[in-house]
């Protein structure tokens, strides 16, 4: 599965894979790819705007500026006067820099920043890597390690549920067979010695 995003003068690609998913990422600065397993996408997220303040400032004051040229030829003159000049230029500054914004949800996974643009795909890319996430993250501990000590294994099921990963259900029936496992495997021991 892939997907494309862009906006502007960024373009994101992200091509997923059984087991990791490779992020490409361009823009007018920089370009480059990195391959992350699902599993290592951390649950929380933050939000990230790229915009250009210079532009959005230009045209709010050259809007203001217009207005008050305007308020004040209508004073000296004594009627009402209006120059669109500086508000038509400002107003279009100000609407290129509205339409050049980019927002992103950012993940910071081990290695590499994960910038997903805010648009049509935006969270139907993010559920799907969750979802992997979470078949991932299932796959590599969910198990009952039985080489494991008792409270490293009771744990790693609470570090689960932290992750979303097992419910609060489950991972108390997890512990709970964990926990007789141990008791059997302890009483073997005895029995043997």
């Amino acid at each position: 599965m892939e997907v494309i995003q862009k906006k502007g003068k960024n373009k994101h690609t992200f091509s997923l894979g059984q087991e990791q998913f490779e992020y490409a990422y361009e823009d007018g600065s920089a370009k480059g790819d990195v391959e992350v397993y699902y599993g290592d996408l951390p649950l929380k997220r933050s939000e990230q705007t790229e915009q250009n303040d210079w532009l959005r400032n230009v045209g709010v004051l050259w809007i203001l500026l217009g207005l008050f040229q305007s308020g004040y030829g209508s004073f000296t003159r004594g009627a009402f006067y209006f120059d669109p000049m500086w508000i038509f230029i400002g107003a279009a500054c100000l609407t290129w820099a509205l339409m050049t914004k980019v927002t992103y949800t950012v993940f910071k996974a081990e290695g590499a920043n994960i910038f997903i643009i805010k648009d049509k795909h935006h969270d139907a890319l993010i559920e799907e890597l969750m979802a992997r996430r979470k078949a991932q993250l299932a796959h590599w501990y969910a198990d009952i390690n039985p080489e494991n000590e008792l409270n490293n294994e009771i744990n790693k099921f609470k570090w689960l549920v932290k992750q979303e990963v097992l419910t609060e259900e489950e991972s108390e029936q997890k512990i709970k067979e964990v926990k007789f496992y141990h008791q059997v495997d302890d009483h073997d021991e005895r029995v043997l010695n």
